[in-house]
């Protein structure tokens, strides 16, 4: 499954610049590029985002909506950053921050594909069929050891823990993987109708298919 030596990878953060935007657009623009964690022996573990939804500043699902808290404080910026946040006593959710300082907006990240060291990701998370290590965004957080201390964590500085990577060859994975879709978002209950999850149908690891 691994493409290339964990050990030879230098992987090269996406700019603050690319989190700078509304989540609704840096929510599918996501997608190809490499969510990265670093491993104890420092190098990465991960693979390409196949599945992404936004949640907004006016949107009664995001977290933000009622205003800051100190669970929710990362959502408020700056940009470029993670929000990590805890689900049903149980797990843990990855986002990217987006948007101006103040405005809560941030991408949940529900799935990827385990490309870069997904034998160190099966340790953290035994799986029987290996389309079960990454295809969910509690699944994925547990493959990667992604919990609260990372919360808030600089996702475009190569120093980090947790990093999103520029894909060189995004368009070919798109290309190959794709279309680009967008869907109503899963598990919420307010804001149902929106369509602002996107994924990209023709990968095994996406969480759940579309209609």
């Amino acid at each position: 499954m691994d493409s290339a030596p964990p050990s030879l990878f230098s992987p090269v953060p996406l700019p603050c610049s690319f989190f700078e935007p509304s989540a609704r657009i840096v929510a599918p623009n996501l997608l190809g590029h490499w969510l990265l964690r670093r491993t104890p022996d420092g190098s990465w573990a991960g693979g390409e985002i196949v599945e992404t939804e936004a949640y907004l500043a006016d949107d009664p699902a995001c977290h933000g909506f009622r205003g800051e808290t100190a669970r929710n404080r990362s959502m408020f910026g700056p940009s470029g950053r993670a929000y990590v946040y805890f689900i049903y006593g149980n797990y843990f959710c990855f986002n990217t921050v987006c948007a101006r300082p103040g405005v809560a907006e941030a991408v949940l990240i529900r799935a990827i594909a385990p490309t870069f060291n997904s034998a160190w990701m099966r340790k953290n998370r035994p799986v029987k069929h290996d389309r079960e290590l990454t295809s969910g965004p509690a699944k994925l957080c547990l493959a990667l050891g992604i919990e609260r201390a990372l919360d808030g964590v600089e996702l475009v500085s190569l120093p980090s823990e947790v990093i999103v990577a520029a894909n060189p060859n995004r368009k070919q994975f798109v290309r190959k993987n794709g279309p680009i879709t967008a869907t109503a978002r899963i598990g919420i209950s307010t804001a149902v109708d929106l369509s602002l999850r996107f994924l990209l149908g023709g990968n095994e690891f996406v969480s759940r298919r579309h209609r």
